[in-house]
């Protein structure tokens, strides 16, 4: 699959992109010696990381100092753009801590940080997150929700909250993780993508921010933020369409959309497309069945066949049957073992497809399932954090009235 990545999900210009890597700020009011000693530290740092000195191109740049990897380690270890298969590249032997700093340090845009301490903060985030959603399973449901009622209460007005006493961080595993509940509970893809980042999130608080901590534990007493607000709150989104992510460019933590690209399937509630989280390796997230993920090639070949396990029956909703997809995939496998012509051809057809740069929405075009943008958890060190909660109010009479009436209900 390594030598299908650098042929597809990308623009030929792509190649023609400089380095950015990371970025971090340094006050320009500073002596020189002094800011030459803070790139001496940060590098100090990324080698203590698993980052060699000589795969580091470190130069003074407008904001700061840039750190990014030389044009050799980029041709060694992200050709193309291509981190799916870093580790490969390192013989299967690579800390995810190494891999998300590679990762980082090639890529197309700016990673920009105030201080070392935020880069560090940074790291923590993305590895807890994927810890996080190593140990997620769930139960999927788009239209019902259920969490451990020993940590959790719900009302239309608020959404899910947290019971009195109760601890964000152990809520939050129980919800998710039935390695700790013994349970698995009712979730979207998207709901669940929210709970793998803020557990991620409140993990890194306990060390870099407890005050925000504190304060983002006390948010989910009183209401949760989900949706469009989590979002807005919590991530920030790089890439556009106008200006795509390189199609194979992850970064171990990143929230990704994969979009069903097909009209008919994608209007059934669930199936518009699929919601994961990166996880190094070339792995996203399954949070379905335990100890699965998906490597790049099964999620666009799953998504395909979804147009083919439409279920209509008069008077109901229409649904996806996964017993069809499964067995379509299975068949697919089955055909390339046995080196089958039909089967190799059907393949890279669907690749070819699937494989390309999204449409825009609520366009059905020629586009395929890969998006041109990617998401992670925004800055959070004290002085620095970018991570502004909702009032701290008590609940508006609005919010009551919804409470009693179902007025104002949140997504679940």
């Amino acid at each position: 699959m390594g030598q299908q990545h650098h042929q597809l999900g990308g623009h030929a210009d792509h190649q023609q992109r400089p380095i950015r890597g990371i970025v971090l700020q340094q006050n320009g009011h500073r002596p020189l010696y002094r800011q030459r000693a803070l790139a001496a530290e940060t590098s100090h740092w990324l080698q203590l990381q698993g980052i060699p000195l000589d795969w580091l191109d470190v130069q003074p740049c407008a904001d700061g100092w840039r750190y990014r990897l030389t044009a050799e380690a980029w041709h060694t270890f992200t050709p193309g753009w291509d981190t799916l298969d870093l580790v490969a590249h390192q013989n299967g032997e690579l800390p995810l801590g190494t891999e998300i700093l590679l990762a980082l340090l090639s890529s197309p845009v700016d990673r920009t940080f105030p201080n070392l301490e935020e880069l560090h903060a940074h790291l923590e985030s993305r590895l807890y997150t994927c810890r996080a959603a190593e140990e997620t399973t769930l139960a999927f449901a788009t239209q019902s929700a259920d969490r451990p009622a020993s940590h959790w209460r719900y009302s239309e007005a608020t959404g899910f909250i947290l019971q009195p006493g109760a601890a964000l961080i152990e809520a939050l595993r129980l919800a998710t993780q039935p390695s700790v509940s013994g349970s698995l509970y009712d979730f979207s893809c998207y709901r669940a993508t929210e709970y793998v980042l803020l557990l991620g999130l409140a993990q890194t608080l306990q060390k870099f921010n407890p005050d925000l901590l504190y304060r983002l534990e006390d948010q989910w007493r009183r209401e949760a933020i989900a949706s469009g607000r989590f979002h807005d709150t919590f991530l920030d989104e790089i890439g556009s369409m106008d200006d795509p992510l390189p199609g194979l460019h992850y970064v171990p933590g990143d929230r990704v959309w994969f979009r069903n690209p097909d009209e008919r399937s994608a209007d059934v509630v669930g199936f518009e497309g699929s919601w994961v989280v990166y996880m190094g390796r070339g792995r996203f997230t399954d949070f379905w069945r335990p100890q699965s993920s998906y490597s790049l090639r099964d999620k666009c070949l799953e998504i395909h066949f979804w147009r083919e396990a439409v279920v209509e029956k008069p008077g109901e909703e229409s649904t996806i049957d996964e017993t069809r997809v499964w067995e379509r995939m299975r068949a697919l496998q089955d055909g390339l073992d046995a080196d089958a012509g039909w089967a190799h051809e059907q393949e890279a057809a669907i690749l070819r497809r699937m494989m390309r740069y999204r449409d825009a929405r609520g366009v059905y075009a020629e586009g395929g399932c890969i998006d041109t943008t990617r998401e992670h958890l925004r800055w959070m060190c004290p002085g620095f954090e970018r991570i502004d909660l909702p009032s701290e109010q008590p609940l508006s009479a609005d919010n009551e009235r919804g409470l009693m009436t179902g007025a104002s209900r949140l997504p679940i």
